[in-house]
């Protein structure tokens, strides 16, 4: 059996939050976008990594994920979030913390989704 990779969905009441966060803060790109339906949805895409973004109130209601990005420059990654999107910052893991496993850390989220960024 062979993965080449896994391509998160993530659920949202309303799509634009999503494309706030990922296109306006993290500086994805839209691979592709389907809005006029009753289903809209956006696959969005930087460095190698995929995800969709889906427009559906009752399964936002229902999953509230967490992913994890690594990087190898956990603090460049801090210093362009805080600067440009402070707001998204999460109250709990606001700046690089070396963490008890090991790991520098941080944590950003909106209203559906946290991202904690990580770094061995």
């Amino acid at each position: 059996m062979n993965f080449t990779k896994v391509v998160p969905g993530v659920f949202y009441s309303d799509l634009s939050d999503g494309l706030k966060l990922f296109v306006a803060c993290l500086q994805f790109t839209i691979e592709h976008k389907d809005l006029n339906t009753s289903q809209p949805y956006c696959v969005l895409r930087k460095d190698g990594i995929s995800i969709m973004l889906f427009q559906d109130e009752q399964l936002a209601k229902e999953h509230n994920p967490e992913l994890r990005f690594v990087t190898d420059n956990i603090e460049e990654v801090y210093m362009k979030i805080a600067l440009s999107h402070p707001h998204l910052l999460h109250p709990n893991l606001n700046k690089v913390t070396v963490r008890p496993w090991g790991a520098k850390e941080f944590a950003i989220a909106d209203s559906q989704l946290g991202i904690r960024f990580q770094q061995w």
